[in-house]
């Protein structure tokens, strides 16, 4: 099969890219495989692709980012999708025009705003595939109306979670559209994994709110008050780096915390340590964790919706603790840092069970999908509709009218703050 991917830049950092760059580089083993970014701002990619996956960019911000229709909004890219500023009439244009002359046989979107240029602008003959990164709950009731009316001509859905595929099934009533939850794939790790004696807890991420690297600090204090000689060592970039240095300081840890910047790849970094952690309110996967995992650590975190608790064998393989309580955390990290028999048997234990997440096991249930809704599409015209529990209808159409709801009232809270400017 020829796939492409449509990614809104794949010249930037983050794990929508990582993922869909493991995912394309496992694809080439059997397919011809093509990543197609909506926008480019700098010569070289972050992440480098695999050499027999082509990249190419739709809109080249270095020369075209004062074109004229650059400046107009998007229309066909969802107003309330978040990145929606980012779009305009020139990226509707190319977009289309890009679509009108694929010659693929799947083309795969990969957040909601190119998903409905895909599932309105796709040749009929093409696959389409929309895959969600996020969450259907972290969409605004706007977004997933408007969603609900391109979503039907999608021929799949991918969700990272069972509970996010569960969630669509449930709520959002696509006749027709089959909806799978297909977790990110993390490569196999080419250094020997972590053999648990260094002293040095792990954390990964962009320095954003949500990530609560104030609350694992705040734990890690705690650890680090009966333990002085382990170290907590936060890899990445964000708008919190200020704070949490702060914090840091205020807190008198200097010594035992280290904002280590963004550090690509991750592995020999993750093999450098014995523990990962993660304190999020909110991880719609938790690549991270993943790839602690695959490098022979076990991972304490928050049970956050919607990934870890998919991710994590609680008392196996790691710890979770409820989201927000930082004395359950420096808890959960205390139990691993005083026994280092816990912590290697948790070691083993990460190791056999983040196979899972290999290439391997992912791209075969993604061959296997895509070969049965082809299938299913030559058979019949489209893939038939994946099985309901009774009552479905009723529910997804309860929700729908909920979302239209909110949102017609959303427009009209905006209206009267405009006017009354």
């Amino acid at each position: 099969m020829k796939i492409s991917f449509l990614i809104h830049n794949a010249y930037g950092i983050g794990g929508t890219i990582t993922t869909t760059f493991n995912l394309a580089a496992a694809l080439t083993e059997r397919h011809d495989v093509e990543v197609v970014s909506v926008l480019r701002h700098r010569d070289r990619p972050h992440l480098t692709p695999h050499p027999a996956v082509r990249l190419r960019a739709l809109v080249d911000l270095r020369t075209e980012a004062d074109h004229p229709l650059h400046r107009k909004a998007a229309r066909v890219y969802p107003a309330a999708e978040y990145r929606h500023r980012q779009y305009s009439e020139l990226t509707d244009q190319r977009i289309g025009e890009h679509l009108a002359a694929l010659d693929a046989d799947v083309v795969i979107g990969t957040r909601p705003g190119l998903n409905v240029h895909i599932a309105r602008q796709a040749p009929r003959h093409v696959l389409r595939v929309g895959q969600e990164h996020l969450t259907l709950d972290n969409h605004s009731p706007r977004l997933r109306t408007a969603l609900r009316r391109a979503y039907r001509r999608l021929d799949v859905i991918t969700t990272v979670t069972e509970a996010d595929a569960e969630a669509y099934r449930r709520t959002m009533w696509l006749p027709g559209v089959h909806v799978e939850a297909l977790p990110n794939s993390v490569p196999d790790p080419v250094l020997p994994p972590a053999d648990g004696t260094a002293r040095i807890v792990a954390a990964a991420g962009r320095l954003v709110p949500v990530k609560r690297y104030d609350l694992l600090i705040e734990a890690f204090a705690q650890v680090a008050a009966v333990h002085p000689d382990w170290q907590l060592r936060i890899y990445g970039k964000g708008e919190e780096q200020p704070r949490l240095r702060e914090l840091i300081e205020r807190l008198g840890v200097w010594n035992n915390v280290f904002l280590m910047g963004a550090a690509t790849p991750m592995e020999a970094e993750w093999a450098k340590a014995s523990i990962g952690a993660a304190a999020s309110n909110f991880e719609p996967f938790g690549m991270t964790i993943v790839e602690a995992m695959r490098c022979g650590l076990p991972v304490v975190s928050t049970d956050c919706p919607y990934g870890p608790g998919e991710i994590i064998a609680d008392g196996a393989d790691g710890r979770l603790v409820p989201v927000g309580d930082r004395d359950a955390l420096a808890a959960a990290l205390l139990e691993l840092v005083g026994d280092d028999e816990l912590r290697r048997r948790m070691s083993r234990t990460a190791l056999e069970n983040s196979r899972r997440f290999a290439p391997g096991p992912v791209v075969a249930q993604a061959e296997r999908l895509l070969e049965n809704a082809a299938a299913a599409r030559k058979a019949a015209g489209r893939p038939a509709p994946p099985r309901r529990p009774a009552g479905s209808a009723l529910t997804g159409r309860a929700h729908a009218a909920r979302d239209a709801a909110r949102a017609a009232a959303s427009g009209v809270l905006r209206a009267v703050r405009k006017a009354s400017r």
